[in-house]
């Protein structure tokens, strides 16, 4: 037991990920920007060993375009309205590095993942190396009755051939992001880039083959 993950500037932080680039390990999380909830930001540092920050933190991705500024709480002890970028997790593919990050609040039907992506080459901790995607790359499917999908991780099938990803969502409008939310997952593909393609959320219930399980 290592106790407290501390990160710079000790600020308020959740969804610690890390993730080795070039010999060295890095930490992303979601956090404020000071001491008052408000926003949720990206933040990356980088790290000394698996269980100590070391340097400054560096914000690499804020709330800023529509679809990531769903936030009206309707909560008389929180603020009124909150923009939130959080659930980083990164993949490493074709020379290039994606970051997938979940945006709006997850109490709201249009959470939804994001993606910022940066060369191999580049530096991580510079946020001029990150671009963002101008849209969500996985959403709700109101056909499929999925809601406010995101809070995603990833992971290849026992063969090693295929990308998963692991997400939670709501079958229903409206449902929060309380007890109602349930773990899915289902395989993605890549583009001849590097760059993954995560299609539209399945609907519970039917039939997926088993990871790595012949078709």
């Amino acid at each position: 037991m290592k106790g407290k993950l501390v990160t710079p500037d000790d600020k308020w932080a959740i969804d610690g990920s890390l993730f080795a680039h070039k010999r060295q390990l890095y930490l992303v999380w979601s956090g404020w920007e000071g001491d008052v909830n408000g926003q949720q930001n990206i933040y990356i540092a980088k790290m000394k060993n698996p269980w100590t920050v070391e340097g400054q933190r560096s914000k690499i991705s804020s709330p800023e375009l529509p679809w990531e500024m769903h936030g009206d709480l309707h909560d008389k002890y929180n603020p009124p309205h909150v923009n939130v970028n959080e659930g980083p997790e990164v993949l490493s593919r074709g020379g290039k590095l994606f970051l997938i990050y979940s945006a709006s609040g997850c109490w709201t039907d249009f959470y939804a993942l994001g993606m910022l992506s940066a060369s191999a080459d580049s530096d991580p901790m510079d946020p001029a190396s990150w671009r963002k995607s101008a849209e969500p790359v996985f959403k709700q499917s109101r056909e499929n009755s999925v809601y406010a999908p995101g809070h995603n991780s990833f992971f290849v099938s026992p063969d090693g051939k295929e990308s998963w990803i692991l997400y939670h969502a709501n079958d229903q409008q409206g449902q929060g992001c309380g007890g109602h939310r349930s773990p899915r997952a289902q395989p993605f593909s890549w583009a001849r880039d590097g760059t993954p393609l995560f299609g539209i959320p399945v609907k519970t219930g039917g039939a997926l083959q088993i990871p790595g399980e012949k078709k």
